[in-house]
């Protein structure tokens, strides 16, 4: 199986996050595109995320009617409140597929440009070949320069096709991917009580209003 982890706040998820998944599971063969809300990220410690299990609940309703798209579990607050890193998520992925199995790592461009700030990356680009969702402000070699030298795989990189070789996995830039707004637009957007219809999927858009969420002095949101 061809299998992708694709990891987030989702604040909420919304049409972009879809829209990113279809195209890399129809260009890279996708059995199954596993959307992991983040219960405790490290990178957010300081802000006021909403609730885990709303934003799960978010992601359960917007895979509805898609097969292979799965809500995950795999970084559900624990009592204990440990702080979740992706290395250590997709080791425990990686554990329990079958060896034939391939697994990817989808994300936007602009959490792979912070990739050095996260821990245990070099180790993390080793373990799984990598799906970056580009946009058009950002070149192939802006996403090249943040592989480190020593990462680099035997010969020369085929920007032409939107590939870096790596020493153990491949990094792929996803081009022609319109993701027309931000989970924090969508937050202001509902704020100012402006309609947010296209921007997320109905079912979202439905569970957002019935829950008052991202509105002003509604609990638990930002």
């Amino acid at each position: 199986m061809n299998i992708a982890l694709f990891g987030g706040t989702f604040d909420p998820i919304h049409a972009g996050h879809l829209r990113a998944a279809r195209v890399a599971m129809r260009r890279f063969a996708l059995d199954k595109v596993l959307f992991v809300p983040s219960g405790n990220p490290p990178h957010k410690v300081r802000d006021h995320l909403t609730p885990f299990e709303h934003r799960f609940a978010m992601v359960a309703l917007a895979c509805v009617g898609e097969p292979r798209f799965v809500p995950s579990l795999l970084e559900a607050p624990a009592d204990d409140g440990r702080i979740y890193y992706s290395v250590t998520t997709t080791e425990r992925v990686r554990r329990s597929l079958d060896s034939r199995d391939h697994l990817f790592f989808l994300i936007g461009v602009d959490a792979f440009l912070d990739l050095p700030q996260w821990k245990g990356y070099r180790h993390l680009l080793d373990l799984v070949d990598f799906i970056v969702v580009s946009r058009p402000k950002y070149s192939d070699s802006d996403i090249a320069r943040v592989v480190p030298e020593e990462l680099r795989g035997p010969g020369p990189n085929d920007l032409s096709h939107h590939t870096i070789a790596l020493r153990k996995s491949t990094l792929h830039i996803l081009r022609g991917v319109d993701v027309p707004v931000s989970s924090r637009e969508i937050r202001a957007a509902i704020r100012a009580r402006r309609d947010v219809a296209g921007l997320v999927p109905p079912l979202v858009e439905e569970y957002l209003r019935k829950e008052s969420l991202y509105r002003p002095g509604s609990s638990g949101t930002t």
